[in-house]
């Protein structure tokens, strides 16, 4: 087929598909409200808290860790007993979810990593996050809390290895030319250690402390931090613009005018920190403009992760917002929730209950496949929906309350946090198609399996 040919096809298939849009269709008109709802509310609460401080950081990766410095912890040659240890558990730093990981996953992957650290890092960055395993314990039992923390971690790890061997041709090819991963050359004067690091610590810090969801419970460290979490964010702010007047020799005048505005609304309206956070990123912003050379590099590798993950994460949000609709939804994307209700049940005869065919006899065949079918729904449903962090808990709440057995609920677990479809869409643009769908299998493949064990033992 000639490439006029394609060209062809794909305007008459274009046109058939808009000529046949069922607009007229109300679930069709719901779902294009759900869609529209869901990335303005991922726009209000992800980019500015999420994104923006993710991007930062990936960019800073690019340019101030050395490229030694990543081969040698997270390189292909580098020890699998440091490099997975470290990535594992690097969620119970990084509270965050599916996509805001992205940028840090494509920072370190892009100066060098290996690819089994960085799919471990990618993994465990919005699964281990211990505020969201105990939160699943105290919703949804300890047993779901325990299997969480343990099937996540071991995810990580596993899946990684696996990536590493699946792909073990490339990786030692990555090995042995090391120059063809690199994004730039390394300065010819690495900076101290302990300034690299203080530098990162006080951007995770705000990252991180942004980001704090507020607790069930009113009372004990978890909601004390959350009172104060934006003056502790405030502190890490400051700690930054530390680091760019001592290290990076940024005039202290410049960080006091770029911090003003901040200041300001900080004070003003102090019921909207929000306001003060994004006019805080946008004066550093304006000092990379203004700083020396290392920090016009920042500002260019920032950059070229914005424009390459965000459009992928908005057309992501407006696809997981048209099929499933929007975390607060009631059955309001095109894919039915009783549809997926039904499917996540214990047994076959309470999803004939729930959509009215009780009476219907139930073949041998289906009940023993069934736990089969249920985890592995479960595990493709989690995903391909989008879920922030912490609120994949009162979802499952919902669905368990529904008839979803513990086996799906774990596998949910397990494959929902760590992807959507958005961050496929991201992912993809990084590794290519053959690298994603194996790692999305992979997940699903072992939440499955995860789910299929803990639902026999609980039962």
């Amino acid at each position: 087929m000639n490439k006029e040919m394609k060209y062809f096809l794909g305007l008459l298939a274009a046109f058939l598909g808009l000529y046949y849009l069922p607009i007229e269709v109300p679930r069709f008109q719901g779902a294009l409200i759900e869609a529209v709802k869901l990335v303005k509310w991922y726009a209000r609460e992800h980019v500015l808290l999420c994104l923006v401080p993710a991007f930062f950081i990936a960019g800073a990766i690019g340019v101030f860790i050395s490229q030694n410095a990543v081969m040698k912890y997270f390189g292909p040659k580098a020890s699998k007993w440091l490099s997975y240890s470290v990535a594992s558990v690097s969620g119970t730093i990084l509270a965050v979810c599916s996509c805001t990981v992205l940028p840090l996953f494509g920072g370190i992957y892009m100066r060098g990593a290996g690819l089994g650290p960085a799919i471990a890092f990618l993994y465990s960055g919005p699964a281990i996050n211990v505020l969201a395993i105990v939160l699943t314990a105290r919703v949804l039992g300890w047993e779901l809390g325990v299997a969480r923390a343990v099937g996540a971690i071991a995810f990580s790890v596993v899946i990684g290895l696996l990536m590493h061997l699946i792909f073990l041709k490339e990786e030692r090819a990555k090995a042995a030319n090391p120059q063809e991963v690199f994004i730039g050359e390394d300065d010819k004067s690495e900076r101290p250690l302990w300034q690299v690091s203080l530098y990162f610590f006080s951007m995770v810090g705000i990252l991180v402390f942004a980001n704090w969801g507020k607790p069930l419970e009113q009372i004990g460290l978890w909601y004390a931090i959350y009172k104060a979490k934006w003056l502790i964010t405030g502190i890490f702010a400051g700690l930054l613009g530390l680091c760019l007047w001592r290290f990076f020799k940024v005039k202290l005048a410049w960080i006091a005018i770029a911090a003003v505005p901040a200041v300001l609304l900080a004070f003003v309206l102090p019921a909207h920190p929000v306001a003060a956070f994004a006019a805080g990123s946008a004066g550093l912003a304006a000092l990379t403009f203004i700083g020396g050379v290392e920090l016009k590099d920042w500002r260019d590798q920032t950059w070229g992760f914005a424009k390459q993950i965000m459009p992928l994460l908005f057309i992501g949000v407006l696809a997981a917002g048209f099929f499933l609709g929007s975390p607060d939804s009631k059955d309001a994307g095109i894919v039915p929730n009783i549809w997926i209700q039904a499917l996540v049940g214990d047994s076959p005869s309470a999803m004939l209950t729930l959509i009215g065919q009780g009476s219907v006899s139930i073949p041998g065949w289906l009940e023993m496949i069934w736990p089969i079918w249920t985890n592995f729904f479960a595990a493709l449903a989690g995903a391909l929906m989008y879920f922030a962090t912490l609120t994949e808990v009162p979802i499952l709440r919902g669905l368990i309350d529904s008839g979803m057995g513990q086996g799906p609920a774990l596998a949910l677990l397990l494959a929902g946090p760590a992807l959507s479809l958005p961050s496929m869409l991201v992912i993809n643009s990084i590794l290519g198609p053959k690298k994603t769908l194996t790692f999305v299998g992979l997940v699903m493949v072992m939440a499955t399996i995860s789910g299929i064990i803990f639902g026999a033992i609980v039962a």
